[in-house]
């Protein structure tokens, strides 16, 4: 029974846990976090550029000499030569060889110097593309946040008409019903309130389609309780852009990470190039091992003892003839250990070599070719990179141009629909106007003010997009 009130309390907790996770209240920096985090495009990104870090630290490895290690065992029958004795020997033999070499570059005409420069721009452009990854997903985010938040005030404003149309037919039907106002007056207020609440309708809809947006770009499951937080009047500002398109360009060229990119790719195609012409020249290397064998046939000769032994010849002198003898040295045969072999067959080398590329397939010729043909390419991506981002900067400051001046423009007709609407409400009051007029003065002021607030968000995501040109993106 305690287990299952433990089970129980720790299900109602996590259902708790889940509901508060749903509804609560996102920030732009946790929405631009979450995003970053699961985004895909980002983390190939990252992929990439530890990649590129791995090539850099495997270049500078190379400059390392190498050391490896060579155990052989092997075991033949039958009719074989003894590498001991160089002897044939009808017999299994058990053979074993042991040794360490290492081999150092001296000279490979800088090969492995501008590789190491060359992988080390490489991974300082992983990086710049890394940053781009993470900048282009925070730009994403906060036009998209912006737009959820625009949504959410248009749908305010929709139910600030719908109220207002709701006032106007209480109190006509009202007088419709004592015979105080004309029948059509009434149902063309009615109407309007149908046509403010299909607005709303509209307006959440948006709202709704605004923020799964902005959850797919997070890559987190929807939900329509979702809410973000607010900006502050003072963050969404609507003071005039202070800088020219010019400048922008110029701070762009100097901060942003997609240009920094491009330069480091053909700084390290240039290193490139010098390592393919290095590649042609000569190789020094200093190379030394040391070695030592064993095998089971490997035998020594023991002396036993000598005695002498009358060989049957003789030698014919003038008393005679006189016997030949000589002495017999008696030997037996004995395995030589394991540690003795290993002692005894212990040998070293060193070398010093020196290979010149004379013919080889014009491989090096070509990879010389190839690199240059790459260097070319990179200078030419570097140049499109700065010449479209060029023309996306103007292009982004006209339209940042475009909407304060319509920004401008509907705070002023704002203001005087607002007056028109005020006016006309008091004389529609007092049966001085028609409803015709009054809906007209109406879906005026509601047309300008959903506009305004549309140009208000539209010229703020505008200078977000400028600020993003100039590595500075943030509230």
């Amino acid at each position: 029974m305690r287990y299952l009130i433990l089970l129980i309390s720790f299900l109602c907790l996590n259902r708790s846990g889940q509901c508060q996770s749903a509804d609560s209240v996102y920030n732009l920096q946790q929405c631009i976090d979450i995003a970053i985090t699961n985004n895909l495009t980002v983390k190939r990104s990252e992929l990439d550029m530890e990649r590129s870090r791995v090539y850099w630290q495997q270049q500078r490895a190379a400059l390392l000499p190498t050391f490896n290690g060579v155990v052989n065992h092997g075991l033949s029958t039958g009719r074989g030569l003894d590498p001991f004795t160089n002897t044939y020997l009808n017999q299994q033999i058990a053979s074993a060889d042991y040794g360490v070499n290492a081999n150092l570059i001296l000279f490979n005409g800088l090969s492995v110097q501008n590789s190491i420069r060359q992988t080390a721009l490489a991974y300082q452009a992983g990086k710049m593309d890394f940053e781009q990854a993470k900048n282009d997903i925070t730009l994403n985010v906060i036009t998209t946040y912006l737009q959820v938040i625009n949504n959410t005030d248009l749908l305010t404003q929709a139910n600030n008409q719908l109220e207002v149309s709701r006032q106007q037919v209480q109190r006509l039907q009202v007088m419709n019903t004592n015979g105080a106002v004309k029948p059509s007056d009434f149902y063309d207020v009615k109407g309007q309130q149908g046509t403010d609440q299909l607005t709303v309708i509209n307006a959440k809809n948006a709202l709704d389609a605004s923020k799964l947006n902005l959850l797919q770009i997070m890559n987190v499951p929807y939900t329509r309780s979702i809410t973000l937080q607010r900006l502050d009047a003072a963050q969404v500002s609507s003071t005039k852009f202070n800088k020219s398109a010019e400048q922008i360009y110029t701070t762009a060229i100097q901060n942003l990470p997609l240009v920094k990119a491009a330069t480091l790719r053909r700084q390290s195609a240039e290193k490139q190039v010098k390592v393919a012409k290095g590649n042609m020249l000569p190789v020094l290397a200093l190379s030394g091992g040391l070695a030592t064998r064993y095998s089971n046939a490997a035998r020594k000769s023991i002396f036993v003892d000598s005695m002498e032994v009358n060989t049957g010849a003789f030698i014919k002198t003038a008393g005679g003839n006189q016997p030949v003898y000589a002495y017999n040295q008696n030997f037996s045969s004995d395995k030589i250990g394991y540690f003795n072999q290993f002692k005894n067959n212990y040998n070293t080398q060193v070398n010093l070599g020196l290979q010149i590329p004379i013919l080889n397939g014009f491989v090096s010729r070509n990879r010389v070719a190839l690199a240059k043909i790459d260097l070319q390419e990179t200078r030419y991506v570097e140049e499109t990179t700065r010449i479209q981002l060029k023309q996306n900067v103007e292009q982004a400051y006209i339209n940042m141009a475009s909407a304060y001046e319509r920004f401008q423009v509907l705070t002023e007709q704002v203001d005087a629909f607002k007056e028109s609407f005020r006016t006309a409400e008091i004389r529609f009051n007092a049966g001085a106007l028609t409803s015709v007029d009054y809906i007209v003065a109406k879906n005026n002021l509601d047309r300008a003010n959903n506009n305004l607030i549309n140009a208000r968000y539209d010229y703020y995501i505008r200078t977000k997009i400028l600020d993003y040109y100039q590595g500075k993106l943030n509230l």
